[in-house]
């Protein structure tokens, strides 16, 4: 069965949480734990608290007995809203700044 735990609006590009879905896409549930929590990148704390998200998903709604049977199976990250603001520059002119957000579902499944 596929327990799933969706993470929408994270204040992070979807190219540096791709880095991170890729650490753990198809490795064992406590192996991904282990490299979040000693990887130094800022979004790692996020995946960290998805994961956690989704392994009581699976005790509670779909009542997985072992845990450590869970396998990452698909971690998809796609871009979210962008936000503009706008920077003063020389002359009266703006420069847009992009603030990206990005969409990350988790899905575990059993090994």
């Amino acid at each position: 069965m596929q327990v799933r735990a969706i993470l929408r609006h994270t204040r992070t590009t979807p190219q540096k949480a791709r880095l991170v879905a890729n650490m753990i896409r198809g490795k064992n549930v406590n192996d991904a734990m282990n490299i979040l929590a000693f990887l130094n990148k800022r979004v790692a704390g996020k995946f960290q608290k998805l994961l956690k998200s989704a392994i009581a998903n699976a005790e509670e709604n779909h009542k997985v007995l072992d845990v450590d049977d869970l396998i990452v199976k698909t971690v998809c990250v796609d871009a979210g809203v962008t936000w503009k603001r706008n920077m003063p520059r020389a002359r009266g002119m703006a420069t847009i700044i992009r603030k990206r957000t990005s969409h990350i579902t988790l899905i575990l499944d059993e090994g």
